[in-house]
């Protein structure tokens, strides 16, 4: 109890006690500026990730943009240059010497250059079906079968003929001599694109061979003839060397010479037919 009450010692407690108490203290202090510093280095870690992330997917998209540029310019490049090959092949259909028609395949005319505008006498066929525009066409070698049908199959891809001659009766029912060529139009794959149909004008070709064919048949006829005459002719010389009365023989003579002159004007008739057919060929 004098310890207590002794000043000294008092204070020799007050300064342990103290210094405990700092010492407590410190330790403290101490492990918090750990918790904090420890805590503190983390931080950094995760917004650098959180930082990278962003950065990647900004790189990503940046990617995609680019790609997506050179796709778009690809296609404009594709569109180009297919535009430009229409534009040729439109220029080469419209500059042919040739009538050109293009049928889609459900029937529709669907490109016709100046040339077969002007055999077939329409304005524009553009749009009208295949079986109007040929709608009382026959073929040459069958009068019986329409021009349609022939269209119509190969559309479907039965091509029976791809070469013929044809009939038509264009707007002001002027009958027209046509040549067709077909021309199947296919993708790469196979599919069925349309029809290309090459037409021209034999209207005069036609004539030609029409009186080529009428000079056939009097030819046939006059050596018909001819034959008919000189066999009359053979029989009246040998009446003539056999016959005694002179009458009998002015009267044979004068049948052959009538004969004659029917042979004469027969081949003259056919030489100047002839003559004829040979300047409309010229």
């Amino acid at each position: 109890m004098k310890l207590l009450t002794d000043p000294v010692f008092v204070r020799m407690a007050i300064v342990l006690l103290s210094s405990v108490a700092a010492f407590v203290m410190g330790i403290v202090a101490i492990r918090l500026l750990r918790r904090s510093l420890v805590e503190d280095s983390a931080i950094p870690d995760g917004s650098a990730g959180e930082s990278a992330l962003p950065m990647q997917a900004f790189t990503v998209i940046q990617q995609l943009k680019q790609q997506k540029f050179a796709l778009q310019s690809e296609q404009k490049q594709e569109r180009r240059r297919a535009k430009t090959s229409e534009q040729v092949t439109a220029a080469i259909i419209a500059n042919l010497p040739c009538g050109m028609l293009f049928v889609a395949p459900n029937g529709l005319v669907r490109q016709a250059n100046a040339a077969a505008r002007n055999i077939l006498g329409f304005a524009s066929p553009l749009g009208m079906s295949i079986t109007d525009l040929f709608r009382d066409a026959r073929l040459a070698a069958e009068p019986t079968s329409l021009l349609a049908g022939a269209f119509e199959s190969a559309l479907q891809g039965q091509l029976r003929l791809n070469h013929f001659w044809g009939r038509y009766f264009a707007p002001d029912n002027q009958e027209r001599s046509l040549n067709f060529t077909l021309i199947p139009i296919n993708s790469p794959s196979g599919e069925m694109l349309g029809l290309a149909i090459a037409i021209t004008d034999d209207s005069g070709n036609a004539e030609l061979r029409q009186a080529q064919l009428v000079r056939g048949e009097i030819s046939a006829e006059m050596a018909l003839e001819l034959r008919t005459s000189l066999s009359a002719i053979r029989e009246w010389t040998r009446r003539i060397n056999v016959a005694a009365e002179p009458a009998n023989v002015l009267h044979l003579a004068s049948d052959i010479v009538t004969e004659t002159d029917r042979i004469e004007k027969v081949v003259g008739g056919f030489l100047t037919g002839n003559q004829k057919v040979r300047a409309a060929e010229a």
